[in-house]
């Protein structure tokens, strides 16, 4: 074994623990777009959530389906019809769904069920369960259109599935759903998966898709993604964007995130198949690889305006007082207000933080975070941060640094490493206070 491989491993696993032990009894949706198994993804994935089982979360799988049924039916002399931004299925195109739904099971199953040595499966036993625990209805007639067998979720059995789940089995759920009178009917797989989600209230949903996320500009698919939205952000994107017609247009899978979050699914992401290992890194580390989008139900991020200026001076002062943070009067907090961003929850400023940019050193500093004691351990902290990034990778800077005497621990664990006090910008390095002898980190990021 390497010498540097220990020295890079441990600091890593340590880093993750935090994840493992917040998941764990956790239930997640993951939903995967049929094009993952069609682009030969299917093992890793496999290998990547049996991981996840094995560390305690119960997991329910959604299978996607639409290039093998495209297959099938273009093999068959038929094609999809669509209205609406729906498919319709015709009765050869249930024919196609029904067989591409029983060979993607079946490839799922296998894949679930290695266990070669010296693999990520190895010693892995994971049952999988399916069945009939969605209850459909039919789309019906719309603006003069029959939809035949299309049809959209009426009930998911979430006792049924939670049942499974708590005996350690992973439920598997097909795009399919029957009626009370046995007709089935093939649904989409975002509807399945955000409704299952819904139903068993799920602590995180994920999309395992063909898109990188959800863009900062939706009309420059190339453009960086929106690492994570609120709901209410969401929200308004989505009401801006076109009804979408493709799984890549930006409100394909957003709709169905939102429709998640606003019926209790705390956390929504959506990731790129094309990424290995995203669902762990998406789930298992502080930046991630796609979109979230969170429930902050009455909380509100956003960049601070002239009316926050009394709730920044209230939220800060018991931290000047103990020396936690340099002292600022208000004056300095008037000048600069364009620079902080606030946490408040119900219209209470509980977190906030500056950034001063070094355009010259493509550095920026970030200065006065602050949560309140009230609401401490809740995330706020990580969430302010990320903004932070946000604001500084939009600026055009590559890192960001901090100067603190009592917290370094904290950003050391999110991606900060300690500095010479030397390495400051010039301009930020005259104005340091060599007496209080606060300790420089830099974070680096990410392009």
């Amino acid at each position: 074994m390497s010498l540097v491989f220990p020295h890079t491993f441990v600091p890593w696993f340590r880093s993750v623990a935090p994840y493992i032990h917040a998941h764990r009894g956790k239930t997640f949706v993951v939903a995967i777009a049929g094009e993952l198994v069609e682009a030969g993804k299917l093992a890793s994935f496999a290998q990547d959530l049996a991981l996840i089982h094995a560390m305690g979360i119960k997991v329910v799988l959604v299978h996607g389906f639409r290039p093998q049924v495209q297959e099938q039916l273009v093999a068959k002399g038929g094609n999809w019809k669509f209205s609406h931004g729906m498919r319709i299925t015709d009765a050869l195109a249930l024919d196609c769904a029904q067989e591409a739904a029983g060979q993607l099971r079946y490839e799922i199953e296998a894949a679930f069920s290695q266990g070669l040595p010296n693999t990520p499966m190895a010693g892995s036993q994971i049952r999988v369960v399916s069945g009939n625990f969605i209850t459909a209805r039919p789309v019906g007639i719309v603006d003069g259109v029959d939809f035949q067998h299309t049809g959209l979720v009426r009930k998911v059995d979430a006792q049924g599935i939670r049942r499974a789940v708590e005996f350690g089995a992973l439920v598997l759920l097909s795009p399919f759903g029957f009626s009370p009178t046995g007709e089935a009917f093939n649904l989409s797989m975002e509807d399945v998966a955000a409704s299952a989600a819904s139903a068993l209230q799920a602590d995180k949903l994920i999309y395992v898709t063909e898109v990188r996320g959800i863009p900062l500009d939706p009309a420059d698919p190339a453009s960086d993604i929106d690492q994570e939205l609120t709901l209410a952000d969401a929200r308004k994107l989505l009401a801006s964007l076109p009804n979408p017609v493709q799984p890549t247009d930006t409100a394909f899978y957003l709709q169905h995130a939102v429709k998640a979050c606003e019926n209790g699914v705390d956390r929504v992401h959506i990731v790129p198949f094309s990424v290995d290992g995203s669902v762990l890194i998406e789930s298992f580390t502080h930046d991630g690889i796609g979109t979230m989008i969170i429930d902050e139900k009455l909380e509100s991020l956003r960049e601070a305006g002239p009316d926050d200026i009394g709730g920044i001076l209230q939220l800060i002062e018991p931290f000047e007082r103990d020396g936690t943070l340099v002292k600022r009067d208000r004056t300095e907090i008037e000048r600069d207000i364009g620079f902080y961003t606030v946490i408040e929850h119900d219209g209470v400023i509980f977190g906030c933080a500056a950034l001063y940019a070094y355009p010259e050193a493509r550095t920026g500093e970030m200065a006065a975070l602050t949560v309140s004691a009230h609401v401490q351990g809740q995330g706020d902290g990580d969430r302010i941060l990320k903004r932070i990034e946000q604001r500084a990778k939009a600026a055009g800077l590559e890192s960001i640094f901090v100067l603190t005497t009592r917290t370094m621990h904290w950003f050391i664990k999110r991606g900060f490493a300690p500095v010479d006090a030397q390495w400051l910008p010039e301009a930020r390095k005259r104005k340091y206070n060599w007496d209080r002898r606060s300790v420089v980190l830099v974070k680096k990021l990410n392009p």
